[in-house]
């Protein structure tokens, strides 16, 4: 049985889905980068990053990036998982099988990537929700929606709302003084260590990051956007886009200005962490679900760039793997050791100079080889079958 499912062919693919991920990969980047060169977990960065071009980069990072690609990568990753299942079922094949195996695979490369290259690792949270997710793919697209909205709304509105009252109850405490250690610790070690030091430090960053505290929030942000896309992917939104392109035109100009209010909330004087909390929480998507209406609806008109950006997503995986091991090598100690020594303003340029030569690595990959050379580990394990790499024309 399990034979039946094979990866889905080139002729089979959604341009507008890839596109999203290629689109995707450079908004995250542009977020984890500052974290790859300056502690960002541990820093106020209106502080760090005060003034002049640099506080132009970080506002500019906040608001048009900051919590906004990962609702749409994750959203992508639900729909992903739905048409596997799909195809899954149309072919009598076994797809809680073949989906093991895929997040086993996922959890491992995870691992990997936050204990030995960065702790800011998405993939073992993307693996281990993953598996809760499988319990509501047999749902309905409607059953999904509506499932999405209020797993996602209720909950993040109540902790908004008390994070709120907290704010006009009185002053906060200032949490980043009390971070101020770790951030000279994290100066030291990544800019200065070894890698053994480096690693210890990773391993210890990644447990802060994923305390006990922190697995309820995770769990109402990302399960949600997960079976948000999976309701996508039932209600065949993307494949019969032509059929609902009022949809798309609501998501991408409807959606707009109340995310953008959201986005820039903190900036109004509004002091407190529920500013923060609303921005990103409930602006961060609203602006991810405006950047997918917007690509859907201009992948036609603008075929090269969708072009280009498909190219990138359908190697995201390897694209977003090798954004961690060079910008890693970049600035930790057993690299160049420029940790703390770049700008936010510099960082950015790096990442748009390191995303033009992933669009003309990957375009050109892309018409040699079917997939990326992880994406191909990725197909092979998932089907326990080795993919066909290399295209008809160049075997």
């Amino acid at each position: 049985m399990d034979s039946k499912l094979e990866p889905t062919v080139e002729g089979n693919r959604i341009a507008s889905l890839d596109a999203m991920r290629g689109f995707a990969i450079i908004g995250i980047y542009l977020v984890n980068m500052l974290s790859f060169h300056s502690p960002y977990v541990f820093i106020d960065p209106l502080e760090w990053w005060g003034k002049g071009i640099d506080r132009i980069a970080y506002l500019f990072i906040d608001v048009f990036a900051q919590a906004s690609f990962y609702p749409l990568f994750s959203m992508l990753f639900g729909y992903g998982l739905m048409l596997m299942r799909e195809r899954a079922i149309g072919r009598g094949a076994n797809f809680t099988v073949f989906a093991a195996r895929r997040l086993a695979f996922l959890l491992a490369v995870g691992m990997v990537h936050a204990f030995l290259i960065w702790p800011g690792d998405i993939l073992i949270t993307y693996a281990c929700v993953g598996l809760l997710l499988l319990f509501f793919l047999r749902f309905s697209g409607k059953a999904l929606l509506i499932l999405a909205l209020a797993m996602y709304t209720v909950p993040n509105l109540l902790l908004g709302l008390l994070l709120l009252l907290a704010d006009v109850a009185g002053p906060t405490v200032n949490l980043w003084e009390t971070y101020k250690a770790d951030a000279q610790q994290a100066l030291a070690v990544y800019g200065n260590g070894s890698f053994q030091e480096i690693t210890e430090m990773r391993i210890s960053e990644w447990i802060f990051l994923n305390s006990p505290e922190t697995i309820p929030i995770t769990l109402f942000s990302i399960l949600p956007l997960f079976l948000f896309g999976a309701a996508v992917a039932k209600l065949r939104l993307l494949e019969e886009s032509g059929r609902h392109l009022k949809k798309f035109k609501a998501a991408a100009f409807g959606l707009l200005l109340p995310a953008m209010a959201l986005k820039t909330l903190p900036y109004y004087g509004w002091e407190g962490y529920s500013a923060e909390f609303f921005q990103d929480f409930f602006g961060g998507p609203l602006l991810a679900l405006c950047y997918a209406g917007m690509i859907v609806l201009g992948a036609g008109k603008f075929e090269a760039v969708a072009g280009w950006l498909a190219n990138v997503g359908r190697m995201s995986m390897t694209n977003y793997l090798f954004q961690s091991i060079l910008s890693t090598f970049i600035f930790y100690g057993y690299g160049l050791g420029l940790y703390g020594k770049v700008s936010a303003a510099q960082g950015t340029l790096l990442v748009f100079a390191v995303f033009f030569i992933q669009i003309a690595v990957s375009s050109m990959w892309m018409k040699t080889y079917r997939y990326g050379p992880v994406e191909w580990l990725w197909r092979s394990f998932t089907y326990f079958k080795v993919q066909k790499l290399r295209r008809r024309g160049n075997a």
